[in-house]
């Protein structure tokens, strides 16, 4: 397998197959995620697993109705949630050291994108979900205060894989040397 042509390959996926997603496949998908690097190797990250309807149908109720991602999160045969821990990712003896203060959305979106890659990898598809009431998914799954939630991911077996989205030419986005 050549990574880069796995990497161009993957899709957002927002449509599913009826089917399951095994104790051993949900494994695999946060074993991925937790080899991604982190600041410090704070590993920051913790995940929700979530197979059940009722569940399901909660977190797509933390969706705008006009969210394209509400029917894929209802829908796919699991949904993720992606969490981090507040106050360690880009702090050093409990203080911010980087001008950007809070690192944890950096390492949660390495992460994110492992779990992504490996499922893509297992022959699922998934999509990264931002868009929703983070108070209304901390409620309906008990998410503590000191963890941030910071995207769904639902995956499962793709209906159909859309076409790849025009691309930036790299002449466009890189500066040599300078801006």
């Amino acid at each position: 397998m050549e990574l880069l042509k796995e990497i161009e390959k993957r899709r957002s996926i927002r449509a599913f197959e009826d089917g399951d997603i095994s104790d051993e496949e949900v494994q695999a998908l946060i074993d991925a995620a937790r080899f991604a690097p982190s600041w410090a190797n704070t590993q920051c990250w913790e995940f929700i697993a979530v197979k059940d309807a009722e569940g399901k149908k909660k977190l797509a109720e933390a969706l705008p109705p006009k969210n394209p991602a509400r029917n894929a999160v209802e829908c796919a045969p699991l949904d993720i949630i992606v969490c981090g821990k507040k106050g360690i990712s880009g702090a050093k003896k409990g203080e911010y050291v980087t001008e950007l203060g809070e690192w944890l959305l950096f390492d949660c979106g390495i992460a994110t994108q492992n779990i992504c890659l490996q499922a893509y990898s297992m022959g699922l598809g998934s999509v990264i979900v931002g868009y929703f009431d983070s108070g209304k998914v901390r409620e309906a799954m008990g998410v503590p205060p000191e963890l941030e939630v910071v995207c769904l991911i639902p995956i499962g077996k793709p209906k159909k894989v859309p076409d790849a989205p025009k691309r930036k030419e790299i002449d466009e986005i890189l500066h040599r040397e300078k801006f």
